[in-house]
């Protein structure tokens, strides 16, 4: 049996509108009497911060929950849409801010079977031939052949878009989709979206956080605050700072630390000479030579998805052996085990926090002691040499727990409630609470915002600035280019696994480093 394309639909974008929306889970309401009509063929951007009901209010479009009250309208029509799949037999599709892939399948595979109907024997050469031919019309190459397990995560979230057009939604729904392109990625494929927007063919609703995006591509912008409407309006008649207001209301923010320091040129605090390593594919090698940073510096590392980031953050956060040269910190070989880390003061952060740098299912308390429970409470935040306690002293992780929270202000119900109920931001601040008590003299940061909503980016962005005013050698990987240029000292850019870029961050330019990240060196 033969069947080569994605199950046709009617052409044409949709409206979708809600008229008086609203979801509790038992006496917390999630979104409150939400009212909103997305026009067909427009490029609509809703903004608010973690907890604000925007995922809510999507998953009750989707069908993902029943909404307490309220109802959906498609292209006018009031509709029950119990499902995701009822939502896609309607034309409605989302691409999630973590992804719904099969990582053992290859890209091609997950396109097959995200069909509605797929045959039980596929006829794979006609299939590739219709996926090559609509992988033409897309902005961007991607192989097709390679399971997404060996996907760099930017690859990743560009097949979760192909995905969606594949299945020809005609109204689409973005959640974060640019958090791990560069702006180049994220200028083609949102300009092709909006393309698509602009001769009808769909409509786009997109969750960001990112001003500079919603101003270059939306129409129309709604802002959700506490699961209410706080505000909407055309894009053009807006600025950054109303639509920051609608989002915050009147608490402050807090903005990035000034630079206090300069960086100390006499002493390398990292050193990376000759580095060579590989991802678990064995199809992502590296080869890093000459990079260093410098106590009171932040040398930002800037790159397309998957050009070895990622090998390097592993092998540094001691995640992934070297295969050959050397890892320096002051001086000293290391290889990423806790008793170095603790002897020289090494913080890491990796990107995907909860994945990867905590325990979903134990607590906020327990996580945040990962670092210091094997020691005595009155010196849990040194790294010092200590005599370490066989007993767990839960009494002290408590109270070290409740200190760290309200110092950094991390919205939990209890330090007793398992980490992974945490909104991602709050899950970030743990994080950086564990990691950035106490002295540090080298802190290891990959992607630190990702996906944070606009409150949460500035904290975290001021932190990391703090402790390389204290004094600490900060390497920042990042694939927000605006990041590295707001944070940065120094900025060295990686492709192909190899650094082919290096430049003082008051002398970039952003188009210089755009080049180099796209390979034209």
């Amino acid at each position: 049996m033969r069947s080569v394309s994605a199950e046709a639909s009617p052409a044409g974008a949709i409206a979708i509108e809600t008229i008086g929306m609203t979801k509790r889970f038992g006496a917390f309401t999630a979104l409150d009497e939400v009212s909103m009509k997305i026009e067909a063929g427009g490029f609509h951007a809703l903004l608010g911060e973690n907890g604000a009901g925007k995922s809510t209010f999507v998953k009750c479009i989707m069908g993902f929950y029943a909404p307490t009250r309220g109802s959906v309208l498609v292209d006018g029509r009031e509709v029950a849409i119990t499902n995701p799949k009822g939502a896609q037999a309607r034309g409605l599709g989302m691409v999630y801010q973590h992804f719904t892939l099969v990582p053992s399948l290859t890209g091609a595979e997950n396109l097959v079977i995200a069909r509605p109907h797929v045959p039980p024997v596929i006829d794979w050469r006609a299939e590739r031939a219709v996926l090559a031919a609509f992988m033409e019309r897309m902005p961007f190459r991607l192989n097709l052949d390679r399971p997404v397990a060996e996907l760099a995560a930017g690859e990743k979230q560009k097949l979760e878009i192909i995905k969606q057009l594949y299945l020809k939604a005609r109204f689409l729904i973005l959640d974060e989709p640019t958090s791990v392109l560069t702006p180049g990625e994220a200028e083609e494929v949102l300009g092709l979206l909006r393309a698509m927007a602009d001769r009808g063919e769909l409509t786009v609703l997109m969750i960001s956080h990112k001003f500079r995006e919603v101003e270059a591509f939306a129409r129309t912008v709604a802002v959700l605050r506490r699961g209410a409407l706080a505000g909407s309006g055309q894009v053009g008649a807006l600025t950054r700072d109303a639509m920051a207001a609608m989002m915050m209301g009147a608490r402050p923010v807090r903005t990035v630390a000034d630079r206090t320091r300069t960086p100390d040129g006499t002493r390398d605090v990292l050193r990376i000479e000759g580095l060579r390593a590989n991802d678990a594919s064995g199809l992502r090698p590296i080869a890093v030579d000459g990079l260093s940073v410098r106590a009171g510096e932040i040398v930002g590392i800037a790159g397309v998805s998957g050009n070895g980031q990622k090998v390097l953050a592993d092998v540094l956060g001691g995640q992934s052996p070297a295969e050959g040269g050397r890892v320096l910190v002051e001086g000293e070989a290391y290889d990423g085990r806790r008793a170095q880390s603790r002897a020289h003061r090494v913080r890491f952060i990796p990107e995907e926090p909860l994945r990867n740098a905590c325990a979903p299912r134990m607590s906020v308390s327990e996580n945040l002691a990962f670092r210091a429970f094997d020691r005595r409470a009155a010196r849990m935040d040194e790294d010092v040499p200590a005599r370490p306690t066989v007993w767990l002293d839960t009494g002290a992780m408590r109270r070290r727990a409740g200190a760290l929270i309200a110092r950094f202000g991390v919205r939990t119900a209890s330090s007793e409630a398992p980490i992974a109920t945490l909104s991602g931001g709050n899950v970030q601040r743990a994080v950086l609470a564990r990691e950035l008590t106490g002295p540090v003299n080298l802190l290891v940061v990959a992607n630190p915002c990702f996906g944070l909503d606009f409150s949460a980016v500035s904290e975290i962005r001021g932190r990391i600035v703090a402790a390389r005013n204290a004094g600490a050698a900060v390497l920042l990987i990042s694939e927000d280019l605006d990041e590295i240029l707001e944070l940065s000292d120094r900025i060295v850019v990686m492709s192909d696994g190899r650094i082919v870029h290096e430049v003082d961050a008051a002398q970039a330019d952003a188009q210089a480093i755009g080049r180099h990240m796209a390979g034209h060196h």
